[in-house]
């Protein structure tokens, strides 16, 4: 085993605390930004790129349909060395308007019998502004990025439309997309604006601001119906897709969960690919459709894909796999479209219902 190998880092980052993993893993990131020899190294390495899988989405182009979603990099931080772990486009945030230090600590977990992670961060982030000062400086990085904003802890959920106005002003004209975030488990009452008056309001409001595409992004725990329903309502009101699913509050899929806080990862696999499933058949070829949860292989990220999914997403998995997986989803990706005589990844989309 190499000395600098994944499984090697990660043998010692799994000793530490997790928060304080991810903040050296971090560290090592961003590191990483101001050595372009490894940079071109690593991306040479991992990152794939074909053709078949290339897709030009709302303007950007996508080299792989894999993404990392929103959680990791809550402050634009670590962007520049998202190609070299071989993604085809990363999400950054959840932001908020102002700063906030996110709930009590520890609130971090890892379920490493279930190959999950449990968090109940908080919407943790530097705010605003300071998101702004990050993507400035990324003059000529040609890379799709999404910003998912979220409103503060403290803002009444009265006054939650304001927050998400003042985001959308500040970020209309950065980023490639944004994703409103109202399915977090971790800040007080954010779930309750999974309603369809809150959706129609704040996508009629959003069009008025910005022509960015804007995402919504939708909890696990939620009736198939009313999930079709919720986003039924948002892309009649504008959203240009819709990404399922965020963390599950179901702490009935382990007995080792804590009580608190959202679980991702393998737990969440299914329960995720089932929601997004029914969401797929009914708005299919009406919107773009995004798909995150437990996504592990290329076989997990070809069944969203027939399901409905332009693009995957992940994040927990990621811990546990390393890069390399981001590689061998690619790769298998490319193995299996062209088994099914595809010749390129938009014919495989939605293939469940065609």
């Amino acid at each position: 085993m190499s000395l600098f190998s994944y499984q090697t880092i990660k043998n010692i980052l799994f000793k530490l605390e997790p928060e304080t993993a991810h903040l050296i893993g971090g560290l090592g990131l961003k590191a990483v930004a101001y050595a372009p020899t490894i940079l071109k190294l690593a991306k040479n390495h991992y990152f794939v790129q074909d053709p078949i899988l290339t897709q030009e989405l709302f303007g950007r182009n996508f080299l792989n349909p894999v993404g990392l979603a929103a959680g990791f990099d809550k402050n634009g931080e670590y962007i520049t060395a998202m190609p070299t772990l071989g993604f085809g486009f990363t999400e950054i945030g959840t932001v908020t308007p102002k700063p906030q230090a996110g709930n009590a600590k520890p609130r971090l977990f890892r379920l490493k019998e279930d190959r999950s992670i449990q968090n109940a961060m908080g919407f943790n982030n530097l705010g605003a502004e300071y998101m702004v000062k990050r993507l400035k400086k990324l003059y000529f990085f040609d890379y799709p990025i999404g910003i998912n904003i979220g409103k503060n802890k403290l803002t009444a959920e009265d006054d939650a439309l304001k927050d998400y106005e003042t985001l959308l002003h500040t970020f209309k004209t950065y980023g490639d997309y944004i994703v409103i975030n109202i399915s977090s488990p971790n800040t007080p009452g954010l779930r309750d604006l999974q309603n369809e008056k809150f959706i129609t309001d704040l996508f009629t409001m959003a069009k008025s601001i910005t022509t960015q595409p804007i995402f919504l992004k939708i909890a696990p725990d939620m009736e198939a119906q009313d999930a079709i329903d919720l986003c039924t309502t948002a892309v009649n009101a504008g959203a240009a897709g819709i990404i399922a699913t965020n963390t599950t509050i179901d702490y009935s899929v382990t007995e080792h969960a804590k009580d608190f806080g959202g679980i991702s990862g393998a737990l969440v696999r299914e329960k995720s690919f089932k929601l997004f499933q029914a969401i797929g058949k009914e708005l299919y070829g009406k919107t773009t459709l995004i798909s995150v949860g437990g996504i592990e292989t290329a076989e997990d990220a070809y069944r969203r894909i027939k399901a409905g999914a332009t693009l995957v997403q992940v994040y927990s998995m990621l811990i546990y796999n390393g890069p390399k997986m981001i590689k061998e989803i690619n790769e298998g990706l490319i193995e299996l479209l062209k088994a099914d005589g595809y010749e390129h990844i938009s014919e495989a989309v939605g293939a469940d219902y065609k």
